[in-house]
This record gives structure tokens, C-alpha cells and sequence, in this order.
């Protein structure tokens, strides 16, 4: 057994063994869990792929005379941020779509900018402009203000994301004659493509699957900078199938997490738009696991043929309440090119970038070697298996249907 505070010595001491998830499946390879245990302190993840549950808290200061946006609009780059919040308070999802969003065309959501983008420019330094209306107070008298700010003019910038870091996820498929626009990209028709997203065996959450030493106060890489786990994400969803290791099957846990957009880096996060979909954001996230004993040995050495994802319809299915799986396959199989679903081979498209999650958990290694990045304890464990924790759906009810 070691403790985070042993290892985190370690770590000031620049004495601490830290590999990355791919480094740690060749050394238990090698040694075996129990020696891997023993020789490995700390092993790093990285994933990096569209994450529509993301955005921006900015504080953009106060004008002369004052102005209460709260309650009125605003718009970053011709892109509406929220602000029914205090009076200079925004927030800017990652999906928001500027008015004139081509919805009537053939390809609803086909914008080519949107929130994300706004985000994006934000965090690498590009200018925004910033328009905003009021009705006047007292207190706030200015009723119209457009400017231009960026990350030097405001007083806070923020990402709060609600959901991040899926553990494990559908593999997207299309069993229609006709070719499909999703959040999981373009489907061709007839099988003609499988969409994946996860960096599998350097996936976050996939590495400590149980939830020990990920839970709410760990910090983490967020985006090029630090962040931290602020609850866990929205759909948290421990109840998913499992392995009888307690490796999920399916879409399991989420992460809510938060860290300084000023100290970001617009390398690891940049907006997107899926076409028929809409706006989006790819975030890159990584997380250090503290090889505390075998147990987690054990699991970060689980390389991409042990971890499994189902393969469903997003054609017939997935619109549907309970989408049903087709088959299972593995990671190995999505990346190799090919998987064999109803006894057609299907090509396998990369959703997700895995260079990317590769870039982040070597750098989140480095930054640890170097003394730069002290592991944290959870202040508390998000939901696990036990937790009873099941995803709602939304009905159409009436009030006497939901009435105590």
C-alpha cells in the first residue's frame, strides 16, 4: 500500500516513477501487476474529443456609467452567452449557435461558428467582441454597450464544464438507406461506418474505473492548464453495465470540472461544428492515477482489448428511449480499421483524437516528474456502483402525474 502523501514526497523530491497509461500496460506486461505496483507511484491518462457539456463563466468588469446585462442579452462574436446571472456575469455554452443559424436548409446546425469558437479565440488570445443590451436601472443606467475584450481585459474567466470525460461510449453505427447527421459525426447508410470516441486504454475514467481516486477536489489537465473535479458530470451513470472486474461496458461516469480559462492553451481546446448537428468542443483532459496497490495496477494496465464498447443504431435506435446494442466489440478492434457487426465488416472512424490524449498524458507526466503537479485526495468519492444512481428520462407528464 502507498499513500498519496508518500508519493506526492516523491514527486518533491523527484523521486517519483510516473508513466503513462500506455507505458504501464508494457511494464505490468513485463513485471506483473504486483512488481508494477511496487516499482510504478503515479500513471497519467489523457483523452481529447468533442465535449458538447462544456462552457465559460467570464466577469467582463464594470463600464462607466454601469450597465445590468444580467436579465438582458449579450452576444460574443455574434454568438448569445446566457446572462441571467449578476449584473456583468456571462456564461457561453459550447453548442450555442449565433442567430442566424441556417435551420431551414438542408443541413439544420450547419454554422459554421458557434460557441466553441468563441471559446477557442478566447483562450488563445484572440480578441472578442462583446454586444450587449439592458433596460436600465437606477443603479445600471447604461442601456447598450459593444466593445471587444479577451483574456487580459476581464476580471475572471472560467470553464465550468458539467460533463466531460464520458467513461466508455456508444460506437455509432447506421442501419438506414440513408446517410445521418449526429453528434457522433456523419453515418454512412446501409453499415457503412462505425463511429467511436474514447481514447480507450489512456481514457481517464476507464483507468480508475471504480472511482477511488477520482472524485470531487482532484486535480487535473484541463485544456493546457490545471483544473479540478467540481462534482461528478451530468448522466453520471455508475449503474452501467460491467466486467466482473468493474471495468464498464457501456457509458458509464462523467466529470463536472472547472479551472482558469487565462491559463489555458487554445491547443487543447478547439471549437468545432458537426454538420446537421451543430456547434461543439473538443476539450483535452487528463487525469493522474496514484498507484496506491495492485488493485490499481491492475486496472491501468488494462490495455484496449479489455475494454469494451457497444455498438448501437443511431439511425432506428438511439433516437428512441433505450437504444438497444447490436454487438460489443473492443478498442483494439475499433482501431484497427474494422469491426464485424450483423456479418458485414465495417469500416471504424475515429471520433476523438488519440495523438492528442497520447500529447496530454505525457505532458501531465512531465510536469510531475518535474515536481510541477502535486496529486490531490478526493474530498469526496463521486457516486459508485452502490449508489443506486440510474438515468432519468424525460416523459411528457402531467401535473398529476408528477404531483406528490
Amino acid at each position: 500500500m502507498k499513500t498519496i502523501e508518500e508519493i506526492n514526497e516523491k514527486i518533491k523530491k523527484k523521486k517519483v516513477v510516473v508513466v503513462t497509461a500506455e507505458e504501464m500496460i508494457e511494464i505490468a506486461r513485463n513485471k506483473g501487476t504486483k512488481k508494477a505496483a511496487q516499482h510504478v507511484d503515479v500513471v497519467t491518462t489523457g483523452t481529447f474529443g468533442p465535449m458538447c457539456g462544456s462552457g465559460m463563466f467570464i466577469n467582463v468588469g464594470h463600464s462607466k456609467p454601469r450597465i445590468k446585462i444580467g436579465g438582458g442579452k449579450c452576444y460574443l462574436n455574434d454568438v448569445p452567452a446566457y446572462c441571467g446571472l449578476a449584473a456583468v456575469d456571462i456564461y457561453i455554452g459550447a453548442t450555442a449557435s449565433p442567430d442566424n443559424d441556417p435551420r431551414n436548409t438542408v443541413y439544420p446546425g450547419a454554422f459554421k461558428y458557434g460557441g466553441g469558437h468563441v471559446i477557442e479565440d478566447f483562450i488563445s488570445g484572440k480578441p472578442v467582441r462583446l454586444e450587449a443590451t439592458a433596460y436600465g436601472t437606477d443603479c445600471y443606467p447604461k442601456k447598450r454597450i459593444e466593445t471587444y475584450i479577451n483574456k487580459e481585459t476581464v476580471n475572471e474567466a472560467y470553464i465550468y464544464n458539467p460533463r466531460n470525460g464520458y467513461q466508455n461510449y456508444n460506437v455509432a453505427v447506421n442501419l438506414t438507406k440513408r446517410v445521418i447527421h449526429t453528434y457522433m459525426g456523419v453515418l454512412k447508410p446501409n453499415l457503412g461506418s462505425a463511429n467511436y470516441c474514447s481514447a480507450g486504454q489512456l481514457s481517464p475514467l476507464l483507468n480508475d474505473p471504480k472511482y477511488r481516486t477520482i472524485g470531487i477536489g482532484t486535480r487535473l489537465f484541463l485544456a493546457g492548464g490545471v483544473g479540478y473535479v467540481a462534482w461528478n458530470g451530468t448522466q453520471h451513470n455508475p449503474s452501467a453495465p460491467r466486467s466482473p472486474d468493474g471495468i464498464p461496458r457501456a457509458g458509464a461516469g462523467t466529470l463536472a470540472v472547472v479551472g482558469d480559462a487565462k491559463q489555458m492553451s487554445g491547443d487543447f481546446i478547439k471549437g468545432a461544428s458537426f454538420i446537421g448537428y451543430g456547434a461543439t468542443i473538443f476539450v483535452g483532459l487528463g487525469i493522474p492515477i496514484p498507484i496506491l496497490d495492485e488493485e490499481m495496477a491492475y486496472f491501468t494496465s488494462r490495455s484496449d482489448e479489455d475494454l469494451w464498447a457497444q455498438v448501437v443504431d443511431y439511425g432506428h435506435d438511439y433516437p428512441e428511449r433505450i437504444p438497444k446494442s447490436l454487438c460489443e466489440v473492443n478498442y483494439a478492434q475499433l482501431k484497427s480499421g474494422k469491426i464485424g457487426v450483423n456479418g458485414k465488416e465495417v469500416p471504424t472512424f475515429p471520433v476523438s483524437s488519440y495523438s492528442k490524449a497520447r500529447d496530454i498524458a505525457s505532458i501531465l507526466k512531465e510536469w510531475i516528474f518535474a515536481g510541477r503537479f502535486l496529486l490531490t485526495h478526493p474530498v469526496e468519492h463521486l457516486p459508485g456502483v452502490e449508489s443506486g444512481i440510474k438515468m432519468n428520462t424525460l416523459e411528457e407528464r402531467t401535473l398529476e402525474e408528477v404531483s406528490y
